[in-house]
């Protein structure tokens, strides 16, 4: 199943919706201005909380933890490579890996040695955007987690970079 992430280029927080093929709305996505490390909620249309993300501080690299429903479920861990982006996920629902271009603009997802998305950041876009296509067997929330965790990492690197 497809959906799309586009961000607020002008929002002070992270807000955002995630969208399936047909424009609608599936999930809303809000982050805190004010707070140390980055954390973000996923909320389904009747804002009920499905997960949640919370930056890891004071770690080398980047490094983020996913609550599904208020359980822990995951930490995302990037990877340290000189040509790709590569994050690691040790998961209660297997383990996973990410590996993405050199310009960061296409990842897939790979859960016990299969591949279970693909990720495309559009290249012309306001703001950034990104499609993914999902397998039907997998919980979406917890992907589409993973997707945000990268597009948090990214984002915080060019920050860093440009300021």
């Amino acid at each position: 199943m497809k959906f799309y992430i586009r961000q607020k280029v002008f929002s002070i927080s992270d807000n955002f919706s995630i969208k399936d093929v047909s424009g609608n709305d599936v999930f809303n996505v809000e982050g805190k201005f004010f707070s140390i490390g980055n954390k973000l909620r996923m909320y389904d249309m009747n804002h009920n909380e499905i997960v949640y993300i919370e930056q890891k501080l004071f770690k080398f690299l980047p490094q983020y933890n996913i609550y599904l429903n208020g359980n822990y479920i995951a930490k995302v861990k990037k990877e340290f490579t000189f040509f790709s982006n590569r994050f690691h996920i040790e998961s209660n629902t297997g383990n996973y890996e990410i590996e993405g271009d050199f310009l960061a603009h296409d990842f897939s997802i790979v859960k016990n040695g299969n591949a279970i998305a693909e990720i495309n950041k559009k290249w012309v876009s306001w703001g950034d955007t990104y499609e993914i296509d999902i397998n039907e067997s997998e919980d979406y929330a917890v992907v589409l987690a993973m997707v945000i965790v990268i597009d948090q990492v990214l984002h915080d690197n060019k920050k860093q970079n440009n300021g």
